[in-house]
């Protein structure tokens, strides 16, 4: 029998800091025991402050470890909670400020308990981005914004920025999350060629914070930045500048809250997985948009190298797409006729069902097609000048084999290649009728430097598609060989220059400021006239293009750069005795000379073996066939960012059409989140 004395002995008080939204922090005491569950505490919490509203979206926050005490059924004592503890009881959602990749500034209430792959998946329901696995949130480093306060130094009157304010999204987990602009039966939600949100479906999602006005800010182009905006902005200068900026990824399995990330405070929302599943027009307005614009800002702050003939391109692009989103034809789509949705559903199923394009033959699936042509070889070697030499080349499965003449095919060739895993760079000037293949081919002891030499722009289209699915293992029996070749050819074809006249149009009467549509440095380089002529050229190639497609040309064109989809940290390599930057790409990683920006070796994720973090010295350590293992310690950022780069590369890897919108999160946390 315990007499009521022993009952207080067993008891203790617990001080809560209570959190009131709009009112002061102040503190309760409560008499707790170690056996009473953290919902009891919360419930004994609730009636001591006695103030009647909605409680739901509270829970308390564990101060000095620094994690929620989310398990409700847990008792304080399985928890390890006792009377020292400084628990806060405050809501799970707040309020951030996101800066999208079109450098809008969005307000929304963000989960702050749930893990960050969680809160982003949210986050991309409200602004009605589909795979949201490709996109995460990086807090911006000092770097980011130190040009723009030096401005505002200057500046008496403080800028006033413009945010989107979507305060009201419902995006509480557990509670009916508004769908965004989703349709559960995936009909379309946008004209396909301009993208424009259609007017009938705004009516099935009236709950939705995005009207159909602020659907078109996020999924139409923002006006161009001034020369003078764009130079203020931070660029990176070299490979080193370039791992700063990927150092602030949040880690995703931990909350924002964990991170030490404060209510109001401002991240960046980037796609940060290079790999793009699914992009479809009829969808993906807003996707569309912002993958294009961070593409656009990549180049304009030279985040990523291209030749002067690109920068014309993407500046045609981009002068065609200003051009468009601001025309007012496309903006008075309110007289469309009423879809009914499960008929459009119905319908494009029966496209689906019927396998869209049925103009294609298929080709006996055992017989593997193959290249032979007469190309030019080069090696480069020390001291001796650049000197190309004729051979017949042979390109069968992934090998590429040549012979002195076509007479000896049958023969031993003078060498034979193998394309897998190897590097593809372009080495492509069209104005001068150059059309080199680079090839960067992993040997035991670095890489083995081959060029290649083409005639002419179609032999290029098919050696450098050929080239590209070798590296990744395919071989031309591929279905996707064709549209490769296509868009090499179509992407060629925007270098081409136009034979238009010049006097087919006038500098003067185009109302353009050329220095928006180029990087600085660029600029520097050229008259205003000289660029503004030299831009309209160029965009005579892509003056009749659709909006969306011209879009997706852009990311195209970007997705075909040599330096495209490397994410860069500075690594030191065990063993060695000085600083490496290593380059994660979706298939790949490659050690690169921090001074000289020369690839040394590259490896395979498709010939790793494991890979794992010793976290007490911060190592990652990966084993590979043939006996091959590396390992490394990051200096520019913790290990945990890239290690979570090449689990998430595995796991985007892994989706297929079949799984259509579900996604496997354990097996993103399995490949993620690391043994720490």
């Amino acid at each position: 029998m315990f007499s009521p004395n022993d009952f207080v002995s067993a008891s203790w008080e617990l001080v809560v800091r209570v959190d009131h939204p709009n009112e002061e922090q102040r503190d309760v005491t409560l008499r707790v025991s170690g056996d009473l569950h953290i919902g009891g505490v919360m419930l004994k919490l609730v009636e001591q402050i006695n103030i009647s509203r909605d409680w739901s979206d509270f829970a308390l926050w564990w101060e000095q470890k620094h994690c929620w005490l989310l398990k409700t059924h847990w008792t304080l004592d399985k928890c390890g909670v006792q009377a020292d503890a400084k628990l806060l009881f405050t809501p799970q959602h707040k309020m951030l400020r996101l800066r999208l990749p079109n450098v809008k500034a969005v307000r929304l209430r963000v989960s702050f308990s749930a893990v960050v792959f969680k809160a982003v998946s949210d986050i991309c329901k409200t602004l009605n981005i589909r795979r949201s696995e490709e996109l995460s949130l990086l807090k911006p480093s000092g770097d980011y914004f130190k040009k723009k306060k030096k401005k505002d130094k200057n500046n008496k009157e403080p800028i006033i920025e413009d945010i989107l304010n979507l305060e009201s999204s419902p995006t509480i987990s557990g509670s009916p999350v508004s769908p965004g602009l989703y349709s559960k039966t995936m009909t379309p939600m946008y004209d396909p060629i301009n993208g424009t949100p259609a007017s009938s479906t705004m009516t099935w999602f009236s709950d939705s914070p995005l009207t159909e006005q602020n659907c078109s800010i996020l999924a139409f182009s923002q006006p161009t930045q001034s020369p003078e905006a764009i130079a203020e902005m931070y660029q990176p200068r070299s490979l080193v500048d370039k791992a700063k900026l990927n150092a602030g990824w949040l880690d995703s399995s931990r909350s924002l809250m964990e991170q030490g990330i404060q209510e109001d405070e401002q991240l960046l929302l980037r796609f940060k997985y290079y790999t793009f599943f699914d992009l479809n027009p009829k969808y993906d307005a807003v996707r569309i948009n912002q993958l294009y614009e961070q593409a656009r800002w990549a180049i304009l702050l030279e985040e990523i190298d291209c030749t002067e003939e690109e920068m014309l391109i993407f500046a045609a692009l981009q002068y065609h797409i200003s051009k468009l989103s601001l025309s007012a034809e496309i903006q008075d789509f309110t007289n469309e006729t009423e879809v009914d949705e499960v008929e459009a559903a119905l319908s494009n199923l029966e496209v689906t069902l019927e396998g869209g394009k049925t103009d294609t033959t298929l080709e006996d699936i055992t017989d593997i097609p193959k290249l032979a042509d007469s190309l030019k070889l080069f090696r480069p070697k020390k001291l001796i000048l650049k000197a190309f030499k004729q051979y017949w080349f042979v390109f069968k499965d992934t090998y590429i084999a040549y012979f002195k003449n076509k007479e000896l095919e049958q023969g031993e060739p003078v060498e034979k290649l193998n394309l897998r895993g190897c590097e593809v760079v372009p080495d492509v000037n069209v104005a001068g009728r150059k059309f080199g293949i680079k090839l960067l081919i992993p040997v035991a002891d670095g890489m083995n430097e081959v060029y290649l030499k083409c005639d002419h722009e179609n032999q290029y289209a098919r050696w450098m598609a050929a080239c590209i699915l070798a590296s990744k293992g395919k071989t031309m029996a591929d279905s996707s060989y064709q549209p490769e070749v296509l868009n090499i050819l179509s992407f060629l074809r925007m270098k081409n220059r136009s034979s238009a006249s010049p006097a087919a149009f006038s500098v003067e009467s185009m109302d353009m400021n050329p220095e928006c549509f180029v990087s600085p440095r660029c600029a520097k380089k050229h008259k205003s006239k000289q660029l503004a002529a030299r831009i309209l050229e160029a965009h005579q190639n892509v003056a009749q293009m659709p909006l969306v497609e011209a879009k997706l040309r852009f990311i195209q064109a970007w997705q075909s750069l040599p330096e495209f989809g490397l994410t860069y940290y500075l690594v030191r390599f065990k063993g060695s005795k000085k600083d490496d930057i290593l380059g994660v790409s979706y298939n790949r990683l490659i050690r690169i000379d921090a001074a000289t920006g020369i690839p040394i070796t590259t490896w395979r994720f498709a010939n790793m073996k494991q890979w794992n973090v010793n976290w007490e010295i911060r190592q990652v350590a990966i084993e590979f066939d043939q006996n091959v293992s590396i390992a490394f310690t990051c200096l520019s950022a913790d290990c945990k960012i890239v290690h979570e780069y090449i689990g998430g590369y595995i796991f985007l890897s892994t989706r297929s059409k079949d799984q259509n919108e579900t996604l496997d999160e354990d097996l993103f946390h399995k490949l993620t989140g690391g043994q720490e």
